[in-house]
């Protein structure tokens, strides 16, 4: 077995471990061997990353990690020093990335949302994945999710009716803006066509309403 590689994995993290004496070609193709393997355990997920074991510069470093990112569902959100409190570096570290991401208009989540988990954020919310079934965003803003749609999501949190939701595939057990819910009918669903038309839901005259995600919807969201 070849030992050129290593993945050791934190609550916030991974540690990479690399043979100093391996040829580097040879050890980027063992390290898309090993997350080619360890791609299913790892799922989808925002990490820190250490390296130990070898020095790298910091071409190498963004090799090793454009690797990773594409040979797995894992992404790279920073690069931690080795420390000998590793974990709490590393969960710093990463809290501080993801506080880098958030701007005025919202935050961005990469990853799906898989049943029986429930997400909440102080701002909007841009996700780039799916909300499955079982599985719920909540946000005080807005919510965009670049996937499917299938879960519950809960807009305007803070009690704002001018919040929406936007998916590109829009099919949610529960849609809330404010303090104004919507469900999906218990009806069997129909079989889905093979265009899927990205919908906004929004509020108007005190009902939830989702259309068409159309020039005409862009131009009347309020931010």
């Amino acid at each position: 077995m070849n030992h050129s590689v290593m993945i050791k994995g934190t609550k916030s993290g991974l540690i990479l471990v690399l043979d100093k004496n391996t040829d580097y070609e040879e050890l980027k193709q063992e390290v898309a061997k090993k997350f080619d393997e360890t791609a299913r355990f790892l799922g989808e997920a925002v990490l820190a990353l250490t390296f130990e074991g070898r020095e790298l510069n910091t071409n190498e470093q963004q090799e090793i990690i454009q690797i990773i990112e594409e040979h797995s569902q894992v992404h790279i959100a920073c690069i931690v020093e080795r420390d000998e409190k590793l974990e709490a570096k590393f969960e710093k570290s990463l809290n501080e990335h993801l506080m880098e991401l958030e701007n005025n208009t919202g935050m961005f989540y990469k990853g799906s949302l898989r049943s029986g988990v429930c997400l909440e954020f102080e701002s909007s919310v841009v996700i780039l994945g799916d909300v499955k079934e079982g599985a719920k965003v909540v946000s005080k803003g807005n919510i965009v999710i670049l996937g499917s749609l299938k879960g519950n999501a809960f807009a305007g949190a803070s009690g704002n009716p001018n919040s929406f939701v936007v998916a590109l595939d829009m099919e949610p057990i529960q849609i809330r803006i404010a303090d104004i819910i919507a469900r999906c009918p218990d009806e069997p669903k129909k079989k889905k066509s093979k265009a899927v038309i990205p919908k906004i839901a929004y509020i108007d005259q005190g009902n939830i309403y989702i259309e068409p995600l159309d020039r005409e919807s862009i131009n009347d969201i309020q931010i």
